[in-house]
């Protein structure tokens, strides 16, 4: 049987409770700022690969929308994709580590509510994933001219993007107990996701069959979404891609909130 995180929590908010969410929040996101070089360097590093290679490759080949270059097109999802990997990656290991380690106990004895989790670990998610996204969109501006067509929706798919990435990666440290239970959940769903959602092409290049499947996948409604704000065009309409994301943003948070608030698997 389960106890819910706020079940011991004063009647009426203290100093500690009201602010306790900025403090964890601050832990949060000093533990992956404080090894930079592997959190966000290294992803950086990895998306310039992938720009250099798939850029060199085909860039004479593919020319997507009828007029842009394939490089330009490779861009914004290599940035989105780095966005949504590190802001999964950010909160599911941080409370994986926690779990095995031990040190998550400090955190319960501390008069938070399972809002205040929710929100320090889903922005600490979410500060990750835009960090390296723009990393990697600094650097590989060096490689290819890109537009801005409409700002508004970069933000807006970024922010919902690294939310939602940062609140499943909630449900994945709360469920995995132990480091290949995690790794199977990153390599087997989020990866393949990731990878098939229009990264490195348009679904429009795919049969008939293939289009249908990739309509399934969330991911790529944010990624479409998010080059639309670059091009001014993208495969489908940007206002059903917020949409889509915006109720799975919704769906994927209410469940995070409901299990931190009955202490899944960290209270017994």
């Amino acid at each position: 049987m389960t106890t819910p995180l706020s079940a011991e929590l004063p009647a009426r908010d203290t100093p500690v409770a009201g602010g306790g969410w900025r403090t964890l929040l601050y832990k949060e996101v000093l533990r992956f700022w404080k090894v930079s070089f592997q959190t966000v360097a290294a992803p950086v590093l990895t998306a310039l690969l992938y720009l250099m290679i798939f850029g060199h490759v085909l860039e004479d080949h593919v020319k997507v929308y009828d007029r842009i270059g394939y490089t330009a097109f490779l861009v914004p999802g290599l940035v989105m994709m780095s966005v949504l990997q590190n802001a999964f990656a950010n909160s599911s290991s941080s409370l994986i580590q926690s779990k095995i380690m031990g040190n998550l106990v400090f955190v319960l004895l501390a008069p938070l509510s399972h809002w205040s989790w929710f929100v320090a670990y889903v922005g600490s998610s979410m500060a990750r994933g835009l960090c390296v996204g723009l990393g990697v969109l600094f650097v590989t501006s060096w490689f290819t001219s890109l537009q801005f067509a409409a700002p508004g929706w970069i933000i807006v798919f970024a922010l919902l993007g690294a939310g939602m990435l940062g609140a499943l990666g909630v449900i994945a440290g709360l469920w995995a107990e132990k480091f290949d239970q995690m790794a199977a959940f990153q390599n087997f769903i989020i990866m393949p996701m990731t990878f098939l959602s229009g990264v490195f092409y348009s679904i429009h290049s795919l049969p008939p069959f293939w289009q249908k499947v990739s309509h399934l996948n969330p991911f790529f409604y944010m990624i479409d979404g998010f080059r639309h704000g670059f091009f001014g065009v993208s495969d489908v309409s940007p206002w059903l891609s917020l949409a889509i994301v915006g109720t799975a943003m919704l769906v994927v948070s209410g469940i995070a909130v409901h299990l931190l608030r009955i202490g899944y698997k960290i209270r017994s």
